[in-house]
């Protein structure tokens, strides 16, 4: 499975057929500007459980996908920015937080195997990212988006990249700005979690750093996790 944040593009312009042509079947929401969301599956049918997180029927930002795929339930996010902060956008991204946790919370009492995974636009802790005073006024390392990570991971949801390298968490996004690929000053704000049904199956994971050194590349490189059958 594949989970894609930021489309770019239209709901009838994701390129369905193509994808469907290389073997992923795939199930979106669309939108232009940043927004939009997308679960590929490979030979396999993705069956959507929702196309937006519960909890505000005006919030019209296309950034949640959800969808079932050979029993496994995967929730594909794309967390609010929040800046600048403070303002109306940290109010927003805390806001969308909320209902995250909320849903994220039916899940784990339903006892649902399942995965939430995409960027969530927080930087855990200070481990996480190459110089936090560099970045202490913006909103992915703010203490309130901090804990309302942290009250996710207090429901039982397994960090894993976290687990698998507490020594050296792997960063997944370079800024373009100031060289800040070449000197590998990177941040971890995409991530994957595992419900407790689902999480003593995790059995690998990790970034491909090497996508983001790729000729125009984008400036998060993809992280990934293998469950067992």
């Amino acid at each position: 499975m594949v989970c894609l944040q930021e489309l770019k593009a239209e709901q009838g312009r994701f390129p369905a057929e193509t994808l469907a042509e290389l073997g992923y079947r795939s199930a979106w929401v669309g939108q232009r500007t940043w927004n939009g969301v997308a679960i590929l599956a490979r030979h396999a049918e993705p069956h959507v459980t929702r196309r937006a997180l519960p909890g505000d029927p005006a919030d019209a930002q296309a950034r949640y996908i959800e969808a079932s795929v050979n029993g496994v339930l995967i929730g594909c996010l794309y967390l609010p920015n929040g800046n600048p902060q403070p303002g109306p956008k940290f109010a927003y991204k805390l806001a969308w937080f909320e209902r995250l946790i909320a849903h994220a919370a039916s899940l784990i009492e339903a006892e649902v195997p399942a995965v939430l995974a995409g960027d969530f636009n927080v930087v855990p802790t200070e481990a996480d990212i190459y110089q936090p005073h560099r970045w202490q006024d913006d909103a992915l390392l703010q203490p309130e988006a901090r804990a309302a990570y942290r009250r996710l991971l207090d429901q039982g949801w397994t960090d894993a990249l976290h687990t698998l390298h507490p020594g050296a968490p792997p960063m997944t996004f370079w800024a373009y700005l100031r060289h800040r690929w070449p000197n590998d000053q990177g941040l971890r704000i995409d991530h994957l979690l595992l419900s407790p049904v689902l999480a003593g199956r995790l059995e690998d994971g990790g970034v491909e750093r090497w996508v983001r050194g790729e000729p125009g590349a984008s400036d998060h490189a993809p992280a990934w996790i293998a469950i067992a059958g």
